[in-house]
């Protein structure tokens, strides 16, 4: 690769990382419809880019650097949510709950560290080379990929400073109220970043009923006067 090549794919990289870093992008907004619309998006580029090769349009060696780019814009973005994502774990304190059972948090590790091995595959780190810019940049992306894996967990996480949902920590005094949904199922109200009330709903295993519904009570009473004060400020006309 000629040094003019990599000094870009390291512009893109230190952009794309900071993008990440700032959460310019969450995962609520990645909904339903957006992610349709995404999958049509690349799917109509990968065509297009297929027919321009086969018609001489779009040779090889610019299709390789095309792909180093987005493989860089990849790594670059999901290591920077995932440097995040570690910062906000420190940041809430101690686990006080967490629902752990083989498919939420065993399979869910096995993969990352997975995808972080074939990244460094990838990258010819176990044998020392050759690396080529494809190799190297692919194997970045598989390594952010399985970085996040490490320091995202699926299932809610109830933490000292309020309980983390996938990317978002959702305070102790936004936490409104909460209910059983179904047996196993408990319901959390809580205020989003628009001060509007919504909710999810986690698996709760029976062996833990008692667990949850002790740690929910005490937060909900420590933590009721600043919850007023919240509810009260977002009533107010203009808010």
């Amino acid at each position: 690769m000629s040094l003019l090549v990599i000094l870009l794919l390291f512009l893109i990289f230190i952009l794309t990382f900071w993008m990440g870093y700032k959460r310019l992008l969450r995962l609520r907004h990645l909904t339903q419809r957006r992610l349709t619309y995404g999958f049509l998006a690349a799917m109509a580029i990968l065509t297009l880019m297929t027919a321009a090769h086969w018609m001489g349009y779009f040779p090889q060696h610019i299709a390789a650097k095309f792909t180093m780019g987005l493989y860089t814009t990849v790594a670059g973005f999901f290591l920077g949510f995932a440097v995040q994502q570690f910062i906000l774990r420190r940041k809430t304190g101690y686990m006080e709950y967490a629902y752990r059972s083989f498919w939420t948090e065993a399979v869910p590790n096995l993969i990352s560290i997975l995808l972080i091995a074939f990244g460094l595959y990838r990258m010819q780190l176990f044998t020392l080379g050759p690396f080529t810019g494809i190799g190297v940049t692919s194997g970045l992306s598989l390594l952010a990929f399985g970085l996040l894996g490490v320091t995202m967990r699926i299932v809610p996480e109830f933490r000292q400073k309020g309980i983390l949902i996938l990317d978002r920590l959702v305070p102790w005094q936004e936490v409104v109220a909460y209910r059983w949904h179904r047996e196993n199922v408990i319901q959390i109200d809580y205020l989003n970043a628009d001060s509007e009330l919504t909710d999810f709903t986690t698996a709760v295993p029976a062996e833990d009923h008692l667990i949850i519904e002790r740690l929910l009570g005490k937060k909900l009473k420590e933590h009721e006067e600043q919850r007023k004060k919240i509810l009260e400020k977002r009533d107010q006309p203009g808010h």
